[in-house]
């Protein structure tokens, strides 16, 4: 059964990406909803000026690559109409309830599947509460994480760039006979990503890589200084101490994270990661030389202090890319060299904390919750959460002014 009509939430880069990836693999129509605001005002504009035509460029991926017309652009979400198979919600998780409650499910009475592009752990079950509580039967698909890096082209006007995909995608659906799982497996083979299905989403959404390292690498002092600074960081996301935020201490944080987002997972139904051989199998490998085959597979076995060990020895092993080749000089690519975004202001005047971690700590915030309401202790997520938001405090402290999406803090108690 054909997908006739899908509707993309959102209009960042992976928004324009997947519409037209959609458009070329399924063959059907696409539009495109924001929520209304100045950007989205702004995609308006410039989709008039381009007649509705967005574009995806992806080096040496056809599928990905191309110029599509949308059928139709909504500003805002109270003007969606009752026409659409699917919705794929390029939005980030933390949004996705209140997105879907400003679409009024009951409303959408064709819409057979929501495709959740970038979810965290629970996202699936919570979006299916929400579609049962609507009154609606609605597949729900959770991918691992969305399927690509991409930005927009500098001023080109909903141009986005895709530099590379992923390896691999790990899909779920919330029904035992789904109908639309296939379509989103085609769409991925297409442009050359190996998809695995799993039969529980939460196996499927604990295979996120940035839930384990974005907290413990950029909720910390070092990292919420560079990026709570007006003054350019020259400082890089990936290196070691001093150049970078990697420490003893901050390994330590990620094996505690990864240790209460397992115990979550675990309550919730799935089978927790192996964090060290997800790293390696799924995101970049390092030389065995550098980390054996035994050491990966045996990581869960060993005690706390070897798990940190292996981990320093996994981002010390890719501070250079251990697979390019040398220049004249005998140097690698310099792998580890990414730049912190700072806090900015947007074009409306308010301060925006880059997404990187602003999304991260919204993601642990939803984890706190549902651990908080399965009676699991997370004192390192809660840790993190009030680094952050101790963090903002200060900001707007010393400025006087509030902070996008921060404007009550409310502090999280162990």
């Amino acid at each position: 059964m054909s997908i006739q009509h899908t509707l993309i939430v959102g209009a960042g880069p992976a928004a324009i990406q997947t519409a037209v990836a959609v458009s070329k693999s399924w063959k059907g129509e696409v539009s495109v909803v924001n929520r209304n605001g100045s950007y989205s005002s702004e995609v308006h504009n410039l989709l008039e000026k381009s007649g509705n035509v967005i574009t995806a460029i992806a080096p040496n991926q056809p599928s990905l690559s191309g110029k599509v017309k949308i059928s139709r652009f909504y500003d805002g979400f109270a003007s969606v109409e009752d026409r659409f198979d699917a919705m794929i919600l390029c939005v980030p998780s933390y949004s996705y309830h209140d997105v879907l409650q400003a679409l009024r499910l009951e409303k959408l009475t064709q819409l057979k599947t929501i495709i959740l592009l970038s979810p965290v752990v629970g996202s699936n079950e919570r979006v299916s509460n929400l579609v049962h509580n609507s009154g609606r039967s609605i597949e729900v698909i959770s991918l691992s994480t969305y399927f690509a890096a991409t930005k927009f082209v500098p001023d080109g006007n909903l141009v986005s760039f895709t530099k590379a995909v992923k390896k691999r995608i790990y899909l779920a659906t919330n029904k035992k006979q789904g109908h639309d799982l296939h379509h989103v497996e085609k769409l991925l083979a297409e442009a050359g990503i190996e998809t695995v299905v799993k039969e529980n989403a939460i196996d499927v959404e604990c295979r996120n890589i940035t839930t384990y390292v974005h907290p413990p690498f950029f909720i910390n002092p070092f990292s919420l200084n560079e990026i709570f600074s007006e003054k350019k960081s020259l400082k890089s996301l990936y290196k070691l101490y001093p150049e970078g935020p990697i420490t003893q201490e901050t390994i330590r944080m990620m094996v505690k994270l990864w240790k209460e987002i397992s115990a979550l997972v675990v309550e919730l139904g799935g089978n927790p990661i192996n964090l060290l051989q997800f790293l390696n199998d799924d995101n970049y490998p390092v030389h065995d030389e550098s980390l054996s085959r035994s050491d990966l597979d045996r990581f869960c076995e060993v005690e706390s202090v070897k798990q940190e060990y292996l981990l320093y020895i996994r981002y010390a092993s890719i501070l250079i890319d251990p697979f390019s080749n040398p220049d004249k000089n005998g140097t690698y690519f310099d792998f580890s060299k990414v730049p912190y975004k700072q806090i900015s202001r947007t074009a409306s005047g308010e301060w925006s904390v880059p997404r990187i971690p602003f999304e991260d700590y919204k993601n642990l915030k939803q984890m706190h919750h549902m651990g908080v309401e399965r009676g699991i202790s997370m004192p390192e997520i809660v840790r993190l959460i009030q680094l952050f938001e101790r963090k903002v405090h200060e900001w707007q402290c010393l400025k006087g002014e509030s902070i996008t999406g921060m404007r009550s803090v409310q502090r999280v108690k162990v």
